[in-house]
């Protein structure tokens, strides 16, 4: 059963509950107006199940913060009246002074939880010295996929060799996009969309890592690189994608991004002059007496004086790099 059908059925139960509740209750004050006690605890619990969804965003954490603030703001407006009320005119008018109390607790209660939910967990540290929250590991932190990423379809192979930790986040918004994709007149949109859903039945048929749909709805005209962000914000997540401008508004933004791109430029290998390879030599170069070999990750390397090994492996030592526009070449002589 996914989260949100078990959401609907706890909501349902919570109605039904209420609505026996009430009947039970007024079935002892006089038996025959049990309809009007059912209708009431129905009428209760439909504003508590409108007031949950209204606050679907709203989080444990975000709640625990805005309660720490109440009480912060509720022990500040206890201080203030305690001065305030000591005076002669708090006696002179008790109405009046009820009233300052009144407010003075809302106002600072509201001011707490405001400042609470603005702050980070580090601030903290300031209210209770010497008591400092553990950070969350990045590797613990949910993580978003954009169309792009689920597209791309590296990510399977990744979730499989375990580098992804926490649960992996498909908004609903990204989803309807591949499926749009999917049924596309256009072949190559097509193609692309069904490899999207195929690599994300893939990422949960693995079992490997946890493969969750997010409902969260944003308003119209908003790109769907906005909606990532705003998500990840609200979320406390971090977006893996392979687009680049995706991932410089998100850092803006101070959200945690995971580049797949730059990940695999990290793992190249990185060769120097003097290092052994073992190449095979696949074509000429670009002059008579050079042959040309390919390094794992597509890194050309250029070889002196070995037209005639073209189509053997052979020892090679590293002469030299130079950096062109097509990236990066790698001269080599063979090993004597």
């Amino acid at each position: 059963m996914s989260q949100y059908a078990l959401l609907n059925v706890v909501r349902m139960c919570f109605l039904l509950l209420a609505g026996f509740v009430g009947a039970f209750v007024a079935m002892g004050e006089a038996i025959h107006i049990w309809w009007f006690g059912a209708l009431t605890g129905l009428g209760f619990a439909s504003v508590v199940i409108v007031l949950d969804i209204m606050l679907r965003h709203l989080t444990i954490r975000t709640f625990s913060h805005g309660t720490f603030g109440l009480l912060i703001g509720l022990l500040c407006a206890w201080l203030v009246s305690r001065i305030f009320f000591e005076t002669d005119w708090a006696q002179q008018f008790p109405l009046a002074g009820s009233v300052f109390n009144l407010a003075l607790f809302l106002g600072f209660g509201f001011i707490g939880v405001m400042l609470a939910l603005r702050s980070k967990r580090e601030e903290f540290s300031l209210l209770i010295p010497y008591v400092r929250f553990r950070q969350d590991s990045l590797q613990d932190l949910p993580t978003l996929l954009d169309t792009n990423i689920i597209i791309d379809g590296r990510i399977t192979a990744i979730c499989d060799a375990g580098f992804l930790g926490g649960a992996l986040m498909v908004p609903r918004f990204v989803l309807e996009d591949l499926q749009k994709m999917a049924d596309s007149s256009d072949d190559l949109k097509r193609a692309r969309g069904k490899r999207g859903l195929d690599t994300l039945n893939a990422i949960k048929a693995s079992g490997t890592v946890e493969v969750t749909v997010r409902d969260e709805t944003f308003e119209n005209g908003l790109n769907q690189d906005a909606k990532m962000v705003l998500l990840a914000d609200l979320l406390d997540a971090r977006i893996l994608t392979n687009d680049a401008n995706l991932g410089k508004v998100a850092r803006l933004k101070g959200i945690s991004v995971l580049n797949l791109n730059e990940l695999s430029l990290a793992l190249k290998p990185i060769v120097s002059p003097g290092d052994e390879l073992e190449l095979e030599l696949v074509k000429e170069g670009k002059d008579d007496h050079q042959a040309v070999g390919y390094l794992s990750d597509g890194t050309m390397i250029v070889v002196n004086h070995a037209r005639r090994h073209i189509g053997s492996l052979q020892s090679v030592i590293v002469a030299g790099a130079v950096q062109t526009s097509a990236g990066r070449l790698i001269f080599a002589e063979l090993k004597k």
